[in-house]
Order: structure tokens, then sequence, then C-alpha cells
């Protein structure tokens, strides 16, 4: 059963690059890498030593935020917003799959080439299929891929979660029963291990879960 909570936290969008960013178990600034950008400079320049982290609400993980200069500086140098998500499915068509004559030359666009090692009952039995090898394989891929869509959510999320664990929570009490319970999709236990961690901290990890 996938882990679901409820928080005042806005439900992150895994399409659409996002920050959060946090002095020490304070949480000071949810958006844009611009808004995390101008928050964390701001709160340095107010001579604040607790450590200050942003991190990508896609990954969970640490963003490294150049603050150096002048405001417009600063943001100039940002980079792209955008996080190493895992790439959206797209459709991969070509000649052989809408039904068109294959002509000579390159292949169409976004079809990839790459070594598939398989044996020889595999390739066999691949050849017998109707369109051949390569629409067989990514016909099976596309339904591997549809019935495993919520397990492979999940999975995304539970890591998500356990990389700003590690960084935020790793010294806190009941660390490790959580991380366990995270990866079991125990909702329950995960949210009592959590309770007592500082309340940004908890409402953002459980964000993270869902």
């Amino acid at each position: 059963m996938a882990i679901q909570f409820k928080t005042d936290l806005t439900v992150i969008d895994t399409a659409t690059p996002s920050y959060t960013s946090f002095n020490r178990h304070k949480r000071i600034a949810s958006g844009s890498l611009m808004v995390n950008a101008l928050a964390v400079k701001h709160a340095l320049a107010s001579d604040v030593l607790s450590p200050l982290l942003t991190f990508c609400d896609q990954t969970g993980q640490v963003v490294d935020i150049d603050i150096r200069g002048s405001d417009a500086e600063m943001l100039a140098r940002l980079p792209p917003e955008r996080c190493q998500l895992q790439a959206s499915e797209s459709a991969l068509i070509n000649s052989e799959e809408s039904g068109e004559p294959r002509g000579r030359g390159r292949p169409k666009l976004g079809v990839v080439a790459r070594e598939v090692t398989l044996l020889p009952r595999h390739w066999d039995w691949l050849a017998a299929q109707p369109g051949g090898a390569s629409v067989t394989l990514r016909k099976l891929v596309d339904e591997v891929r549809r019935a495993n869509v919520d397990r492979d959510r999940q999975r995304r999320a539970n890591e998500c979660a356990y990389h700003f664990m590690s960084t935020m929570a790793g010294d806190m009490a009941g660390f490790e029963e959580a991380s366990r319970a995270l990866f079991a999709n125990d909702a329950a236990k995960f949210r009592q291990q959590t309770e007592a961690w500082p309340s940004d901290v908890r409402d953002y990890v459980r964000c993270l879960a869902t």
C-alpha cells in the first residue's frame, strides 16, 4: 500500500522542477529556484549561522547555489530550472509501428539503437513476432511500464524522501525505523517514527514520501 499523507504543503508536481530551502530545521522558502536563492541569500545577509540548505523537491537532493555578488548577478548565474528527473514517457513512433514503408537512411528522431543481449531462444521467438524484434521489444517494455507505473512512482518517492532524510534527519531519533518503514510502505509506522521530528522537516519528508 502506498504511503499517503495530508500536510499543509502543496502537493509536489513531479514534472515541474521546484525547490525548498531550510535554515537548520525551519523551512524558509518553497517554489522556484529563484525564490529559494533569494531567500537563502537574504537569510545569510542577516548573519544567520545555522546551515542553510536547498533541496530539489523532485529528487530530495541538495542543490548548490552560488550567492556571490548582487541579487541580479546571483540570479543570472542560476542554471536552468530542471532536476535530474526520470525521462517522461514519449511515443517512439517509427515506420514499422505506423505501417509506413521504411526507407534507407537514419532512423526517425527518438529511436535509440543500443545493444541487447538475449539467448538464442529469445531471438527465435522475437523473430517470429509480427513486426520483428524491435517492435515486439518496445511493446513489451511499454506493457511492463504501464503495469508497474504505481510501483515505480512509489519507489521514486521513497528514494526522494530518503535522500532528504539522510541529510536532515540522519541523527534524529527514529531515523533507522522510519527508513525501514518508508521502504516497506508502512505509512502508520513512518508517521509514528517521524512524529517527534521538527514540524517543517516532518511535514516535508511526509510530502516527499507521497
